[in-house]
C-alpha cells in the first residue's frame, strides 16, 4: 500500500469518525389550542397535513383539543359537542392520523371546564380518569410511530398521573406537567381544590425530578410543555412590571398584581434554574397569543434567565404551528419557527 493511500484512507476515517461523533439537529412540531370550532376543525385537518408531509421527531398537542363547553351553551351549532365520547374519539383518532410519533398533555377544555355542558351531565373528574386511560398508555406516545416515554403513575407515590412523560431524545430530556388554564382547577368547589392540590404536588415533584434527571445525565437542555400560560408577569419583580405596565397605566398608578395557583409551579421553576445552566424551554398555550420570550427572573439578580425560554403556540382562531429546531451545535440548543399553513391565512382572503 503506497504512502499517498495509507495517508487518503487515514484522512477519510479520520474525516467519518468524527461526523460520527457529532450530535445531529432534530425538528419536532408543537400545536395546541384547537380544533375548537367547526370552521377550524377543517383548518386542523390542514395543519395534521402539514404535519404529516413535515420530517419531524414528533409532534406535541399541548391541549386544549376541543371547545369550552361554556361558549358552546351559548351556541351549539359553532363547534362539535365537547366533553363527550363521540368527541374524545373523533380528536383519538386525529392523533392516531399523524405518522410521527404523538404527545398529548391535557388542557382545561379537556376536562376541569366540562362541567357547565347543558347539553348533557358530565363529571370532569370522570372525564379526567377517561383522558388518563384513553391518550396516556404506559411506557409509550401516541402516533403511527410511537416512542417510549416514562410516566409518572411508574412511582407508586403518584400512581393515577399517567399523563405526565418524561423521555430523552437527540440528549435532552423532555418532560410534560399536566397544568391547566382557569387557574389550575382551583378555586371552584372542595373536590376540584382537593384534585389541584394532589395534582399540585405530583406536578412539582415531576418538574423537580426533570431537573434533576437532566443533570445526572448531563443533558444538553431541557424541554417543559404544558398547557397553562403561567402567567410569568404575575410574579416579575417591580422594576420590570413598571418597564412593561408603563405604556398602559399612567404614573403613579398601582400596577396591577394578581396571586394566582401559578406561583408554586413558578418559584420551583425559578429555584431550579438558580442551579442550572443549560438552555431550558418551556413550551405552554392556554391564551392563543403566538410569542417567545424571556420571562422568567431570578430572584437572586432581578433579571431574566437567558438560558430560559418560553414559547406559546398558537390557537383558535389562528390554525398553524411551531417548529423547534434542536441544534446541539447552536448554543442556544433551540430554534423556534412559525409555520403558516398558507390555506389557513386568513389576512389574504
Amino acid at each position: 500500500m503506497s504512502r499517498l493511500f495509507r495517508w487518503i484512507l487515514f484522512a477519510g476515517l479520520a474525516f467519518a469518525n468524527s461526523a460520527y461523533a457529532q450530535p445531529s439537529s432534530f425538528d419536532f412540531a408543537l400545536i395546541g389550542d384547537m380544533p375548537y370550532t367547526k370552521v377550524q376543525e377543517k383548518e386542523y385537518q390542514r395543519v395534521l397535513a402539514a404535519l404529516n408531509a413535515a420530517d419531524l421527531a414528533f409532534v406535541a398537542h399541548i391541549g386544549d383539543f376541543q371547545f369550552d363547553a361554556t361558549p358552546f351553551n351559548r351556541n351549539p351549532s359553532i363547534a362539535s359537542m365537547p366533553c363527550v365520547d363521540e368527541n374524545y374519539k373523533a380528536i383519538f383518532d386525529s392523533f392516531q392520523s399523524i405518522r410521527h410519533p404523538f404527545i398529548l398533555t391535557p388542557g382545561d377544555n379537556d376536562w376541569s371546564d366540562c362541567w357547565p355542558l347543558a347539553a348533557q351531565k358530565v363529571d370532569p373528574l370522570e372525564l379526567l380518569g377517561k383522558l388518563r386511560r384513553m391518550f396516556f398508555p404506559e411506557g409509550k406516545s401516541l402516533g403511527q410511530k410511537t416512542i417510549p416515554v416514562v410516566n409518572q403513575s411508574n412511582d407508586p407515590a403518584f400512581s393515577k398521573f399517567r399523563e405526565n412523560l418524561r423521555w430523552t431524545m437527540g440528549g435532552v430530556q423532555f418532560v410534560t406537567i399536566h397544568i391547566v388554564g382557569e387557574n389550575d382547577n382551583f378555586g371552584r368547589t372542595p373536590e376540584m381544590d382537593a384534585e389541584h392540590m394532589e395534582r399540585k404536588a405530583a406536578n412539582i415533584d415531576w418538574l423537580k425530578k426533570a431537573f434533576a434527571e437532566a443533570k445526572a445525565s448531563k443533558s444538553l437542555g431541557i424541554v417543559i410543555l404544558t398547557q397553562a400560560n403561567p402567567g410569568f408577569e404575575t410574579v416579575w419583580p417591580a422594576s420590570a412590571k413598571t418597564r412593561y405596565f408603563l405604556r398602559f397605566i399612567p404614573r403613579g398608578e398601582t400596577i396591577p398584581s394578581k396571586k394566582t395557583a401559578f406561583g408554586d409551579y413558578l418559584q420551583t421553576l425559578a429555584e431550579e434554574l438558580e442551579s442550572y445552566d443549560r438552555p431550558v424551554a418551556y413550551l405552554h398555550g392556554d391564551t392563543h397569543i403566538f410569542r417567545i420570550d424571556k420571562p422568567l427572573y431570578s430572584r437572586k439578580t432581578n433579571r431574566a434567565f437567558e438560558n430560559f425560554t418560553r414559547v406559546e403556540t398558537f390557537g383558535w382562531p389562528d390554525s398553524h404551528w411551531i417548529r423547534v429546531t434542536v441544534d446541539p451545535n447552536d448554543p442556544q440548543l433551540f430554534r423556534f419557527k412559525p409555520e403558516i399553513v398558507p390555506e389557513n391565512v386568513v389576512n389574504r382572503r
